[in-house]
């Protein structure tokens, strides 16, 4: 073997002073977090449209749980010589054509239709994540059963449902009366957009780990799936809200919600319908209070959808 070739290559090393080191790997531990929600979150604070809907959402809650912050004047207290009567000093929207006021009625109402609102969106959530989320994560003869019974549910327009079953309780109509036939059958949705997500989720790499370490399977539902699909769920509630104080306003003004005593909007655009040439502000007053409560919902709704999209994100 020739003495002049080297037993190992040659290594060549370039002076520090031109190649000054600079840290390529070093995590910075300053760095801010991230994920999911904490990224919606920087993206929903800079949107005027977040505000807007949050500000007219906080405005109807505060009128919901404390009427008496916005009139003193009892909306069951009706006087007939004021039937019809104008705007007024005492009377700032008018009365009823059974001489109630319209200001008083409409701010009382909101306590009413936001209960129902708020309860069928609860039972909807908790029927739709439960059934959702066992159907995808188990998969085979689970997923088969309740795939078939959300599909029963789902071909059950919730809305005709609700009107056959308040047409059985006409002595029991109240505000949990309305929300459970309601609520019943509008959760088939919910569980579809959950068990598609679970679906999509429960193959992760992370849930692999966590079942190769001896997880068991229901807290790796509970810990990792649910948490990482649940985002869909949050958007459709929102909106899901506003449909529910729409349903309510329906079965009112069909004449099959709540009892004709209770104040609520369904229940005075129903009144009204008789004097819409005489007194129409009577119905548009409420239908405008019903109208911004569902737009606000709905925007609150798309704002929360665009901020947990990634891909809606980076088109923006």
């Amino acid at each position: 073997m020739p003495h002049d070739i080297p037993l190992s290559p040659t290594h060549f090393v370039a002076p520090l002073d031109e190649t000054p080191l600079v840290a390529v790997d070093k995590v910075s531990i300053a760095e801010r977090k991230s994920n999911l929600y904490i990224d919606a979150w920087r993206d929903v604070r800079v949107r005027p449209l977040f505000y807007i809907s949050g500000a007219i959402i906080l405005l109807i809650i505060l009128v919901a749980f404390a009427p008496k912050l916005f009139t003193h004047v009892d909306p069951q207290y009706c006087n007939l010589d004021l039937s019809n009567a104008g705007l007024s000093g005492a009377h700032i929207l008018g009365s009823t054509f059974q001489g109630c006021d319209v200001y008083a009625r409409i701010i009382f109402g909101a306590g009413t239709s936001l209960a129902v609102g708020f309860i069928v969106t609860v039972l909807v959530s908790v029927i739709g994540i439960v059934v959702g989320s066992i159907a995808g994560f188990y998969g085979r003869w689970v997923d088969a059963v309740l795939s078939r019974v959300g599909d029963i549910f789902f071909t059950i327009p919730y809305i005709l449902a609700a009107v056959v079953l308040m047409s059985l309780f006409t002595n029991a109509r109240s505000v949990w009366t309305i929300s459970l036939a309601i609520g019943v059958f509008a959760w088939p949705s919910t569980a579809r957009v959950l068990r598609g997500q679970i679906l999509s989720v429960k193959n992760a790499d992370y849930v692999t780990s966590a079942t190769a370490v001896g997880v068991s399977r229901f807290k790796i539902l509970l810990r990792h799936v649910l948490p990482n699909s649940i985002a869909p769920v949050i958007v459709i509630t929102t909106i899901g809200l506003a449909g529910a104080i729409v349903a309510e306003s329906t079965l009112s003004f069909l004449g099959v919600g709540l009892g004709s005593t209770t104040v609520s909007w369904g229940n005075e655009i129903s009144n009204a319908q008789s004097q819409l040439r005489n007194n129409p502000w009577t119905l548009i007053y409420p239908s405008i209070a019903l109208s911004v409560t569902v737009l606000a919902f709905i925007m609150m709704g798309e704002v929360v959808r665009d901020a947990l999209d990634p891909k809606a994100r980076a088109r923006r």
